[in-house]
């Protein structure tokens, strides 16, 4: 029996049911908001791999799978696949050919079912091991960029430091975590690595460098955040104004923060009826403006939704309102909810993790600084609205 010849034939109905069959695993999370050709990618290039490896004579010669199974990792790392994840569709992967194959394969000698089913486990291993291979490649690529990131921060850092040393204690609080599991996890995979290279089995590695980048995420966020702050309050910031549409700049704030909501289950609604259809000011301060206040909502926000309302005040200004249904300011916070280093909790929730307690004190000076106003209505329990008062044309 020419099996190989089997599996090609069957080849696009094991494709379309292995995509189904991703997509309706739920512990396969970074393939729901895919389309079918992003969840197939390089699948077809592994199969068609694995039907020429099965036709050859020699069983070890898998030289055809690596390139297939080495793209379909790299894809896999840039989409945010988890190592789990990738390996559970390739455990479907073999699912699919057995279920869809098995009637075929039985009309086999015992010899040739055994044969084959030890062919097909081989191969699929090693494009696991080779997919495993250039994911945790790309993971430590993205390490590399961040941390050249880091050392590009870390003079201006130590400068920022010395000149604010009221907030010293504050700071290296909060960098004091995230460092020392950088550091840490760091040397310990460096470690392994000189120790095991050899190991195929690359997922505790992973899971290093998974924690490495999370943290180092983080970390790189509060940097940015206080240098930001440091350029405003030393008076750096240089605006550039020009004709923006409100439209286009809102919709790139909630196609950038959508897989944040999405993760939360909470939808961002925009209302925008009565908005100015042209505004002129600064467009990158603008956004970043608006980003921070969707983002804190959607951070403070367990369920529910994000509002956006966006209208013409009179003939010289505008407004936009974020809205959420989170966990509220007490009334006692909200004077200091503008003040660098400063974080919401309640009684039933301490500050998040991830926070720096810098994201509403800048934009508070941002929206000083394109000559508008910021306006906080909150109750604990039932949600928070921020207004924005703007010109519709900065004075230069």
């Amino acid at each position: 029996m020419e099996f190989s010849q089997v599996l090609a034939d069957n080849t696009n109905i094991i494709i379309a049911k292995w995509v189904v069959a991703v997509r309706e695993d739920r512990q396969i999370e970074s393939a729901d908001d895919l389309s079918y050709t992003a969840i197939k990618n390089h699948i077809p290039d592994v199969f068609k791999a694995m039907v020429t490896v099965l036709s050859q004579s020699q069983e070890s010669d898998i030289k055809s799978i690596v390139t297939a199974s080495w793209q379909h990792g790299l894809l896999r790392a840039e989409q945010g696949f988890d190592p789990s994840e990738i390996a559970r569709e390739y455990r479907l992967l073999r699912k699919v050919i057995f279920d869809t194959i098995e009637a075929d394969l039985l009309q086999g000698t015992p010899a040739e079912i055994i044969r084959y089913m030890r062919l097909i486990d081989a191969v699929i291993d090693e494009a696991i091991a080779r997919c495993f291979h250039s994911y945790v490649g790309e993971r430590l690529r993205e390490l590399e960029h961040l941390q050249a990131s880091l050392a590009l921060h870390n003079e201006e850092l130590t400068r920022l430091v010395t000149s604010n040393e009221d907030k010293l204690s504050q700071l290296a609080h909060e960098l004091k975590h995230p460092l020392t599991a950088i550091i840490g996890y760091s040397d310990l995979f460096l470690r392994q690595q000189r120790r095991e290279i050899a190991r195929r089995d690359n997922t505790v590695n992973i899971e290093h460098i998974e924690r490495v980048l999370r943290n180092g995420r983080h970390l790189l966020r509060l940097i940015n955040n206080v240098l930001e702050l440091s350029r405003y309050e030393a008076g750096k910031i240089q605006l550039q104004s020009a004709p923006i549409s409100i439209r286009d700049l809102i919709n790139n704030v909630c196609e950038m923060l959508e897989p944040l909501a999405a993760e939360k289950n909470l939808s961002i609604l925009v209302n925008w009826v009565q908005a100015p259809s042209e505004i002129i000011t600064d467009g990158f301060q603008l956004q970043q403006v608006i980003t921070n206040l969707v983002s804190n909502a959607i951070r403070y926000t367990d369920s529910g939704n994000i509002s956006i309302v966006c209208e013409i005040v009179d003939d010289q200004k505008w407004a936009i309102a974020v809205s959420d249904t989170g966990i509220g300011i007490a009334e006692k916070d909200q004077t200091k909810i503008f003040e660098p280093y400063f974080r919401v909790s309640s009684k039933d929730r301490p500050y998040l993790p991830d926070s720096t307690g810098l994201g509403l004190a800048i934009v508070a000076r941002l929206v000083k600084l394109l000559q508008g106003e910021i306006y906080l209505v909150s109750k604990e329990g039932i949600g928070s609205t921020f207004t924005v008062t703007l010109p519709l044309k900065l004075k230069t």
